[in-house]
């Protein structure tokens, strides 16, 4: 019985390779996506989270507005970053195929 022959060394797969994009500015536009989302994602959990301690009478009138007012001002940030990555703030709610989007959908709000 003539021994086994050993596995072949793994080729990438050409069409994987075309389909990567390697271009700097795509790459740092898309990282720039994936953190935006990330804050985005952590800002909208804060501003909730900010509204039920208001709606618990849990923080001082000058807590509330403090709060409120950093929150402005990193909505106002966001949208300046995505300006100036040529992003709408709707590129960065992921879809998450079956589990739907990662952000909530804006309503009006």
């Amino acid at each position: 019985m003539p021994p086994p022959q050993p596995a072949p060394s793994p080729r990438p797969d050409s069409r994987a390779a075309h389909r990567l994009s390697t271009d700097p500015d795509t790459v740092e536009r898309d990282l720039i996506k994936l953190v935006l989302t990330v804050v985005e994602l952590l800002r909208q959990l804060m501003e909730r989270q900010a509204l039920h301690r208001v709606d618990k009478e849990d923080l001082t009138e000058d807590q509330e507005e403090r709060i409120g007012l950093t929150l402005m001002l990193l909505h106002d940030r966001m949208e300046e970053l995505c300006t100036r990555y040529d992003l709408r703030m709707e590129d960065l709610n992921l879809d998450l195929g079956p589990l739907g989007t990662l952000l909530p959908q804006a309503n009006g709000s």
